[in-house]
């Protein structure tokens, strides 16, 4: 039985890919880095560590990793302070409250920095209704590797077959089935074209999920 939903932040809580790619096309610019669509939209999902691990292997830069992934960071920190307006998408609220009511643990588990989260959780004031917040900075392995669900099940005190969790890409709907949990994929056109037939259920709006379809699955 379902006891914990277990959300993504990044096009699933907030449609942000876009900021995203926007900023990142800027820096790979800046670099003089050719990222084809095609290979920055299978970036979604995975923290920084691992994008560039990823450029690094197929680019020879000038800076280490840890520098890229420092100017990558700050390049979007900037970017989200500087957002005059964020909003969580639509029916986001309203579901997590009907599963609040219904008794269902609530985490965030996000690739991004945490710095990241705490700003972005800020402005669209839902920081509260999370019980456990994980970063891709608290694992070794980020998505599609499980190790970020398993320790947010962990942090819940739930068995991973007691979560389900709720993502926008190929490497998180990944990440989620190699946890051994129940997996829902959020289709989200500004996420690019992401496979999610391995999920469980696919939706593209909250209004179309209920209390009883988590119970179900």
């Amino acid at each position: 039985m379902i006891k914990a939903v277990i959300f993504d932040m990044d096009g699933v809580i907030i449609d942000s890919e876009p900021i995203y790619h926007r900023v990142e096309k800027i820096l790979f610019n800046r670099l003089g880095i050719k990222i084809s669509e095609d290979e920055h939209y299978s970036f979604v999902g995975m923290s920084m560590d691992m994008i560039w691990e990823k450029i690094l292997r197929n680019n020879k830069l000038k800076y280490k990793k840890e520098e890229l992934i420092k100017l990558h960071k700050d390049n979007m920190i900037s970017s989200f302070q500087n957002e005059e307006k964020l909003t969580p998408l639509p029916n986001l609220v309203e579901f997590i409250e009907r599963l609040i009511d219904n008794n269902f643990k609530i985490a965030l588990a996000s690739s991004s920095p945490r710095i990241l989260i705490d700003i972005i959780l800020k402005k669209l004031e839902i920081k509260n209704f999370f019980e456990v917040i994980i970063s891709g900075e608290d694992v070794e392995n980020g998505k599609p590797f499980p190790d970020i669900f398993l320790l947010t099940a962990k942090h819940l005190g739930c068995k991973p077959s007691e979560c389900l969790v709720i993502e926008d890409s190929k490497n998180g709907v990944s990440a989620a089935k190699k946890a051994h949990m129940k997996c829902i994929g959020f289709k989200n056109s500004n996420s690019g074209k992401q496979d999610l037939s391995f999920a469980d259920m696919i939706i593209d709006n909250f209004s179309a999920l209920h209390v009883k379809d988590i119970r179900s699955l």
